[in-house]
């Protein structure tokens, strides 16, 4: 499991007084960058390896400016050359919104998935997240 921590910014609050939605996205890719990082150490951009396929955000509970926000991080599945990422964001020790984002390892000259190596893999399955 990785852990990264995000203080609320008054900015990310809204017209309710509570984080708004948008913002969960950010702050979970932001909790990717060491997933990135086992795929390209340096996270070169012109040589970036992977796609994003899809997510998904449940809102479970409001957060709140004042109190940091800690996210989760786990790998759920793992596949061929794609794998879930499932998140959890917490705030004052409860789950507050959990997620799941596909990625694929990505040729981008190629324009097609690859396989992700044994040696990426086994990193991977270090982070599994066990249900």
């Amino acid at each position: 499991m990785f852990t990264d921590t995000f203080d609320v910014r008054f900015y990310e609050t809204d017209a309710l007084k509570h984080v708004s939605n948008t913002v969960l996205v950010g702050w979970f890719e932001s909790a990717r960058i060491p997933i990135f990082k086992v795929f390209n150490p340096t996270l070169d951009l012109d040589n970036w390896p992977l796609i994003l396929a899809s997510y998904k955000v449940d809102f479970l509970q409001q957060i709140y400016l004042g109190y940091p926000v800690t996210v989760k991080t786990w790998i759920s599945r793992l596949g061929n050359s794609s794998f879930d990422v499932y998140q959890e964001l917490h705030q004052q020790e409860e789950v507050k919104a959990s997620g799941i984002t596909t990625l694929v390892h990505f040729d981008y000259v190629s324009q097609k998935s690859a396989p992700i190596s044994e040696e990426v893999r086994a990193v991977l399955l270090s982070h599994l997240r066990e249900t």
